[in-house]
């Protein structure tokens, strides 16, 4: 049996959080490790307890630190914990916003309990999870017009990565795309792992982010 997801939740709103934790405490696969009301006693509590969150599930609008500086802490001190943003916010430059500073998966607080429960399910699983909605606007705000980048900063990458980059795009594990392309697992994550050097990403998110730029990766949305 796999171990279970360990999460922390912040969120300002207390009967909110509280909501929260005990929707997800019913999961056998879920732990709640802890609960904070800012940023800061966030990073205190990462700074303090041995055992860190594999996921935090982040309110934006928060006092003291709000949940996009937060992030953006979290990513240079904590890169292996994963951030999904859960938010009343669903404007375009909020979602760009979070997602650009680190977040690997975007929620609105009207989301169902099912929504919550799968995209923990896939961040845990793949490394992020972006809905139809996230990407869409990924495509739209992220991307500049006809990215004045080119196409030239792409030739480094091997036709292989860049099939490779194409189905993460797809939202495939590790071991779907080992089994698409007839390689083994461990020779995905060695493509996986240049592609992070070589586009400077700094998750599976960044990558995503990076394909849609450079027009390497077809959403079908």
């Amino acid at each position: 049996m796999n171990a279970a997801i360990k999460i922390a939740l912040v969120d300002d709103e207390i009967l909110f959080r509280k909501g929260i934790s005990f929707l997800l405490q019913r999961e056998e696969n879920i732990d709640i490790l802890f609960e904070a009301s800012n940023g800061d006693e966030l990073i205190t509590q990462l700074n303090e307890r041995e055992t860190k969150p594999d996921i935090i599930i982040m309110d934006l609008k928060m006092p003291v630190l709000n949940g996009v500086e937060a992030t953006k802490i979290i990513r240079k001190l904590f890169p292996d914990i994963k951030i999904i943003a859960l938010t009343s916010y669903d404007t375009k430059s909020f979602i760009a916003n979070m997602i650009q500073v680190g977040a690997v998966a975007y929620l609105i607080k009207n989301t169902t309990p099912k929504d919550l429960i799968h995209t923990i399910n896939e961040v845990a699983k793949k490394g992020f999870y972006y809905n139809e909605n996230v990407l869409k606007t990924i495509q739209e705000t992220i991307v500049s017009p006809k990215n004045t980048r080119g196409g030239l900063e792409t030739n480094f990458l091997s036709p292989r990565e860049i099939e490779i980059l194409q189905l993460i795009c797809q939202q495939k594990t590790t071991a779907e795309i080992a089994e698409h392309l007839f390689l083994s697992p461990r020779t995905i994550e060695g493509h996986r792992n240049n592609l992070l050097l070589k586009t400077e990403s700094r998750n599976i998110a960044g990558l995503v982010v990076y394909a849609i730029q450079n027009e390497l990766a077809v959403l079908t949305i």
